[in-house]
């Protein structure tokens, strides 16, 4: 949940609310937001196909090093104004960089790394893929007219008066909306229809939830809306920004215009169907399931937390409801004891090592959800932290998401301080919540053991929505309503803004918090049956947080030299070569 404007430490994401998508330019990264139709796209040159086993060439580790920093600085294109260039042209261009760096990649002697090294040589071959899934499958500027929405408006975040070394910079982005938004038109030739309705409402809705916005007391009407109060904003505190304005907003009414008269062609499914979904699971994400298994993984999770919290509802029948705190001051005083008392139980049972830079309150380290009065009332997430901040606050706080993000800032190896994957740390965020209540941190608190369970079964009711909806079984609107079928409190605004979330992200985003988790806790078991009495859970936790935030098959590796999982992401398919077949034998159909 976002902290509505209050100052914080940035989070590698935000709780169990990811902020928005990221900003454009962060898009841009990888040219990456998820949705596409099927696996055939325009075909990339071919890369060469990969042994089964780590490739045995001659290349030094250290020019693997300097080639993973070329990569790293390549994969962010340059922005002017704020703007990326997705013209073919330059997609083109990129596809054949992108094809030289990946060519260099069987020539290095893996085999006879060590395993540690062989772990990051993984870690960069998935970061590779995951550009050419981008360039080649999932085209968010050609599909995701949310793209482009997005962007636009965290600039209507700007607060006003600019200082003097802002104001041409901010006055060149405005001015660039209206080519901006006509380009936008020219690429977006194969919108998928979630995309487009999900664009439309954003433009023009509020989200109601707010993840990553300035707090209003009356939430601005989606886009047009934050572009209105930017005008209302400049016209009492820098007038001469008002003509810029007045013409971005006709652009962006125009753009919403143009979307709403075309949404009836406008037909494709977002996901990227399964065979293209499964072959991101093994080589982008490095899972050692396909979404096959990861929903019955996810429908057995599902009954379980369900279960269990039935089952701690008939527990505590006698026993006086959590209510929501009358006033921001009341939540407050209970979010400062959460905190504290997470802290002292984090030392005093050895859980984990609280370094010294890590800020001695909350308010320095961050927080998801300041108090907020809504008109409907709170919404899901706020019905769960406004009763007890403990379950949101382990995961996006401490020694969640912005506890790690702090330890993960302080990681030197020069790959691995560059990779983060969400099964690690969402992964991370959601195994905190079961292992605290496992380890006793809610025992004198029973009614929050059900909000923990809540999230639970909301995780893994997710985790069957976002397989479904990538492999085009589920549309947003029916993933939605499975997931308010499934879970207590859970609103319209929170399912939609999650369901958006996990449709236009690289595939496999929503999965990750309860298949992540389930990865770290066989982790966990391998490395005590390893260790057997010896076994600290607080080396277990300091080591994830000192490593880097790889994929979980590769830190289990790293950590254990358990090969059982690594041993199968050796065999590589290169995309060009999977996207030849439908996964059934015969040609897949092109797609734009």
């Amino acid at each position: 949940m976002p902290r509505n404007g209050q100052s914080a430490v940035p989070a590698m994401g935000k709780g169990d609310r990811p902020m928005r998508l990221t900003s454009l330019a962060t898009l841009a990264i990888l040219l990456a937001a998820p949705g596409s139709v099927a696996l055939a796209q325009t075909a990339p040159a071919a890369a060469a196909p990969q042994p089964a086993g780590p490739p045995n060439g001659t290349g030094f580790y250290a020019d693997f090093e300097t080639l993973f920093a070329r990569f790293n600085a390549w994969k962010t294109p340059k922005a002017v104004n704020g703007i990326v260039d997705y013209s073919p042209q330059t997609v083109a261009r990129r596809r054949a960089e992108l094809a030289e760096f990946q060519a260099q990649l069987p020539g290095f002697a893996v085999a006879r790394w060590d395993r540690h090294q062989q772990v990051d040589y993984l870690a960069v071959r998935a970061q590779m893929d995951l550009a050419d899934f981008t360039l080649n499958i999932t085209k968010p500027w050609a599909r995701d007219p949310g793209m482009y929405v997005d962007e636009l408006q965290r600039l209507a975040y700007t607060d006003l008066p600019l200082k003097p070394d802002q104001s041409e910079a901010f006055k060149a982005r405005i001015r660039a909306i209206p080519a901006y938004l006509a380009q936008a038109r020219i690429n977006l030739d194969s919108v998928a229809a979630d995309y487009a309705d999900l664009a439309i409402h954003s433009l023009s809705n509020g989200d109601g939830v707010g993840h990553g916005m300035p707090y209003r007391a009356v939430e601005p009407a989606g886009l047009i809306g934050w572009f209105a109060d930017l005008r209302a904003r400049a016209a009492t505190q820098q007038p001469d920004l008002l003509p810029d304005i007045d013409a971005a907003q006709a652009a962006i009414a125009g753009f919403r215009d143009w979307l709403v008269a075309g949404r009836p062609k406008m037909t494709a499914a977002a996901g990227v169907g399964k065979p293209a979904y499964d072959w991101f699971l093994h080589h982008v994400r490095l899972m050692p399931y396909d979404s096959d298994e990861i929903v019955t993984l996810a429908e057995r999770e599902l009954e379980r937390h369900w279960s269990n919290y039935a089952t701690e509802r008939h527990r505590n029948r006698k026993l006086p409801e959590l209510q929501l705190p009358t006033s921001g001051e009341e939540y407050e005083a209970q979010l400062a004891g959460t905190d504290a008392k997470i802290r002292a139980w984090l030392r005093d049972e050895d859980i984990i090592t609280i370094p010294d830079y890590i800020p001695g309150t909350y308010q320095a380290v961050g927080f998801n959800a300041p108090w907020v009065v809504r008109p409907k009332g709170p919404m899901f997430w706020e019905q769960v932290q406004f009763r007890d901040a403990s379950p949101d606050h382990l995961h996006a706080t401490f020694p969640g998401h912005r506890f790690d993000g702090m330890t993960g800032a302080r990681v030197t190896h020069p790959i691995r301080r560059h990779i983060s994957d969400s099964g690690r740390t969402e992964g991370w965020g959601f195994y905190l919540e079961e292992q605290a209540l496992q380890l006793g941190l809610f025992d004198d608190r029973p009614r929050t053991r059900e909000l923990i369970y809540i999230f639970g079964l909301f995780r893994a009711a997710r985790t069957i929505g976002d397989v479904k909806m990538q492999r085009n079984e589920m549309t947003v609107g029916e993933a939605m309503a499975f997931w308010k079928e499934w879970t207590p409190y859970l609103d319209d605004d929170v399912a939609r803004v999650d369901a958006g979330i996990y449709i236009r992200r690289p595939p496999g985003y929503g999965m990750t918090y309860t298949i992540g988790a389930m990865q770290l806790q066989k982790m966990l078991v391998d490395r005590r049956r390893q260790l057997g009495d010896a076994f600290r859970i607080k080396d277990f936790h300091d080591y994830l947080m000192n490593t880097g935030r790889l994929p979980v098959s590769l830190l289990r590796y790293d950590l254990t030299g358990l090969d059982d999982e690594v041993g199968k992401l050796w065999a590589h398919v290169p995309l060009a070569k999977a996207m030849a077949t439908d996964g059934s034998g015969g040609t897949a159909r092109s797609a734009r």
